[in-house]
């Protein structure tokens, strides 16, 4: 036994030194590796707590004496809230100062609530311009005239003012009221296939105020399957814009898809404008669409110039209005999607509320429809302006829904230098983003007595016409609306029409009143409706 533990003893004792070595090194190469960890480690972090103190000292520099959290979450900021956004949130950021604040990744946004903070915004294009949100220069490219400024962005302007004429407005009323027949039997088809019970009208509303401003802007250059695949589509346009978004645009993101639909709008709205480049060359051509009037006065233009260069004496009478350089397809193209991007959910937006505003109050649409009956008897007749210019309660209605529910309730602005704002003790810094926003000043109770009952007097009756400063609706300063007369009649004649040839009923759920923000604002609970034809319409009419 002892011979056996010698044996084994000596085995294992015959070469102490290599194994003490070898045990020695491989215990200090493993110390050495955790101490590289732990100095790798050491680092992330040292590195990473001076980026959060950095993140949070510039906010706090920023942030000033401006309401507001008064630590933001690290980097990311209230990124959570901007991608689920809650009207009753930014209703308590309105009312929590004249200028608020938050921080979302590396954007700081000031927020300006009251109406006179929003008017200094909106009146101060030597500080600010438009920047709609932080991925719409991708979207919309950023050499688009929305994203122009100073004198380049008025003359760009100038030569789209004549597209908004009253004898422009009239060119395209044709065509609105050939969408609005053709949408209003699909709504009665709709309504007779599901046997009168309510169905959700928003998305169809959707494709209707597509169908109307496409209509209206690129006429019939589009076939009806180009304008519903447009409006299937621009869903991605409008998830894409929100407030906030990531920084950049990553595959199979909301800002991707987004990017995607509209690059394929810009090059269906360019081949529109090339086919109408060829039809307004020939003999006769009459403008239908905007596109199309927007080339007359670049071809009448053209014409002056030649006759000027070969020495003619033009009399001033035959001088266009405004002389116009050439715009390229391309050009025409984004500028037309501008409009589009304008009015799409603008104006879906405004029809939600004007239908169900109007049908739960049927005492209110009853005055709507006996106006149309005294002044269009017969719904088969064609709607003109000035028909619709007479339509003092139609427009009444129109405008309270506009400013009891706004459908814009912000409009964003980058900051192009220090912007001091005195009247707050502050400076909003350059590349920051200011938002001025319409929803107080609509709601003014000063301005508007009662400002959260829906009350369409106040526009006959009352003083809200008077109320020019208020009235953020479209804007105010250099790059207030263009369309907004466009878009109040389109809206009376959306209304008018309707309640000429059909009735509609709508059921209330609770929450048809709670607000849902989407670009713009609708219902909650997307517009509950029923519709079927007048009893004393016919139905050849």
């Amino acid at each position: 036994m002892a011979s056996v533990m010698e044996a084994m003893n000596a085995s294992t004792t015959h070469f102490p030194e290599p194994m003490h070595a070898t045990i020695s090194s491989a215990q200090t190469g493993m110390m050495s590796k955790i101490l590289d960890s732990t100095g790798i480690f050491t680092i992330f972090l040292t590195l990473f707590a001076m980026a959060v103190a950095y993140d949070q000292i510039s906010y706090r520099i920023m942030k000033a004496n401006l309401a507001g959290d008064a630590w933001k979450i690290p980097f990311v900021g209230p990124f959570l809230e901007s991608v689920n956004p809650k009207f009753s949130e930014y209703h308590a950021k309105w009312l929590s100062g004249p200028l608020s604040c938050v921080s979302v990744f590396h954007k700081f946004v000031v927020i300006a609530s009251t109406r006179d903070m929003a008017r200094k915004v909106f009146n101060s294009p030597a500080y600010v311009k438009p920047c709609v949100v932080d991925v719409a220069q991708k979207l919309l490219r950023p050499e688009n005239w929305v994203f122009l400024d100073g004198k380049e962005h008025v003359e760009y302007r100038k030569g789209l003012n004549g597209l908004f004429t009253r004898q422009a407005l009239e060119t395209y009323l044709p065509g609105q009221q050939e969408v609005y027949r053709e949408y209003f039997e699909e709504f009665l088809r709709i309504s007779k296939a599901n046997n009168g019970e309510p169905q959700p009208f928003l998305y169809q509303l959707r494709e209707l105020m597509c169908a109307v401003s496409c209509r209206s802007f690129v006429g019939h250059y589009l076939s009806r399957e180009q304008v519903k695949k447009i409006a299937d589509d621009y869903y991605h346009i409008t998830a894409a814009m929100e407030l906030v978004n990531f920084p950049i645009i990553l595959p199979f993101t909301k800002t991707w898809y987004g990017k995607k639909t509209a690059d394929k709008v810009l090059e269906t709205f360019a081949n529109c404008a090339a086919k109408a480049r060829v039809r307004m060359r020939q003999k006769g051509a009459e403008p239908e669409c905007i596109m199309d009037r927007w080339l007359m006065q670049m071809m009448k233009s053209e014409q002056y110039r030649e006759r000027i260069a070969k020495g003619e004496e033009v009399p001033a009478d035959e001088k266009p209005a405004m002389l116009l350089r050439d715009f390229s397809d391309f050009e025409i193209s984004m500028t037309v999607f501008t409009f589009l991007f304008a009015s799409q959910d603008a104006t879906s937006s405004a029809c939600a509320w004007l239908l169900q505003l109007l049908a739960d109050r049927p005492e209110m649409l009853a005055k709507v429809s006996e106006e149309a009956k005294q002044i269009r008897p017969d719904p088969s007749r064609n709607l003109t302006l000035e028909m619709l210019e007479k339509m003092t309660y139609t427009r009444a209605c129109v405008k309270e829904t506009l400013r009891y529910r706004p459908p814009v309730i912000m409009v964003p602005y980058m900051v192009k230098k220090a912007f001091p704002i005195p009247e707050s003790n502050y400076v909003a810094p350059k590349g920051s983003m200011i938002i001025p926003s319409t929803w107080l000043a609509l709601h003014d109770p000063e301005a508007y007595p009662n400002p959260d009952t829906f009350e369409p007097e106040r526009w006959i009756s009352g003083t809200a016409e008077e109320q020019g400063k208020n009235w953020l609706v479209f804007g105010t300063g250099p790059h207030y609306c263009l369309g907004q007369t466009y878009a109040t009649l389109n809206l009376m004649c959306f209304l008018h029409m309707l309640v000429s040839e059909f009735e509609f009923k709508h059921t209330i759920t609770p929450t048809s009143e709670d607000i849902r923000v989407f670009a713009t604002i609708f219902p909650m609970d997307n517009l509950l409706l029923t519709f079927e034809r007048r009893s004393d319409v016919s139905v050849a009419a």
